[in-house]
């Protein structure tokens, strides 16, 4: 079995209140072949379509089956302007990516189970009038690269071992591509398709990205429900009315999420990651302790939302991830999900796990 071991606990500077993390990225050989096959052929696909754009997304539609025919399979257009409305709907469909995968398919039938269709989790005639209908805006839109996307400091790379990630200073994105990537929600690979030709390096440069743009949401979250079985987040109101729904990674076997009722202890934006030797993290071998400097590629990415006894909910510097590896006990969410999760909730506010 492969594995990523993330083992450690976050703090927030001087003087504050220790957090702790306990995270474990497992996936195995099998399905890591069945993720690079899939990746493959998605890459064959791609080359062999035309490259898609702001008019060809804007304009999809869902074509259902004439007669007793068989319903084609969505197009990437319109697979791209489903998830932006699931995403502008606030049923995070994870990393739009364009494919039609596991993480847009439960985006899908929380949508449906919300507005009394049955919850399929596929395109159908009927979800897709109400889910364009949720929205008059166009699914993308032209943003011009601003100063401060292309100033850094980026790191060029970020090394695998610990122990160098802690000789950073800081842990920022490698590069604007990947920057603008998790301000638009979208996956760096489908960026590039959408601009085939644009400079992400260049302030000024005027490129297409999908317009995720959520107006803010004054909504206090009364209860956080985090399915371990459906690997989902889902917030509600105080009548139980859902919020927002996010696709997860939870604990492994070995390692479980907790089960039962928690509460939300702090928040914390850019937590700095500290390691602990007596976890005896695997691959490390300093017996010291140490610190892994903040930043959105930190192990547990941008934001922390601490649940007590070594838990919490958390970003990833590794969104196309969510969903398809398993954590040591925490709840990881895409950088931009945890945000808007932690914008919501506040000290005391339930966190259930269920399943």
């Amino acid at each position: 079995m492969l594995g990523t071991f993330l083992i450690g606990r976050c703090v927030r500077g001087a003087g504050a209140a220790t957090l702790f993390c306990v995270a474990l990225l497992v996936a195995d050989a099998a399905h890591a072949a069945r993720h690079g096959a899939s990746h493959a052929k998605r890459a064959a696909s791609h080359a062999a379509t035309p490259a898609l754009d702001a008019q060809a997304i804007d304009n999809a539609q869902f074509s259902a089956p004439s007669g007793k025919g068989r319903a084609r399979a969505p197009s990437a257009a319109t697979i791209t302007k489903e998830e932006i409305l699931l995403d502008r709907a606030d049923f995070s469909p994870g990393e739009i990516d364009g494919v039609a995968g596991s993480n847009d398919k439960k985006a899908l039938a929380a949508f449906q189970q919300a507005n009394g269709l049955k919850p399929t989790g596929r395109l159908d005639a009927q979800t897709w009038d109400r889910l364009t209908a949720t929205s008059s805006e166009p699914a993308l839109m032209e943003y011009e690269i601003q100063p401060a996307d292309v100033k850094g400091p980026f790191n060029k790379t970020i090394p695998q071992s610990f122990e160098k990630k802690a000789e950073l200073k800081t842990l920022n994105y490698t590069s604007p591509r990947e920057l603008l990537a998790q301000k638009f929600h979208v996956a760096p690979a489908l960026l590039t398709r959408l601009n085939p030709k644009a400079s992400f390096e260049t302030a000024g440069t005027k490129i297409v990205v999908p317009n995720v743009a959520r107006k803010p949401s004054h909504d206090r979250v009364a209860e956080v429900v985090v399915d371990k079985s459906a690997l989902t987040v889902r917030a509600l109101d105080a009548n139980g009315k859902l919020i927002s729904f996010y696709p997860a990674s939870v604990g492994s076997e070995a390692r479980p999420s907790p089960s039962g009722t928690w509460h939300v202890r702090s928040v914390v934006e850019n937590p700095t990651y500290h390691y602990s030797p007596k976890l005896k993290f695997k691959g490390v071998k300093t017996q010291k302790p140490f610190d892994i400097a903040a930043g959105p590629m930190n192990p547990v990415g941008s934001t922390w939302i601490g649940l007590g006894d070594d838990y919490g909910i958390h970003g990833t510097p590794d969104p196309q991830t969510i969903g398809r590896t398993q954590s040591h006990g925490c709840v990881h969410l895409t950088n931009w999900d945890a945000q808007a999760l932690a914008k919501m909730v506040h000290r005391g506010t339930k966190v259930e796990f269920i399943n």
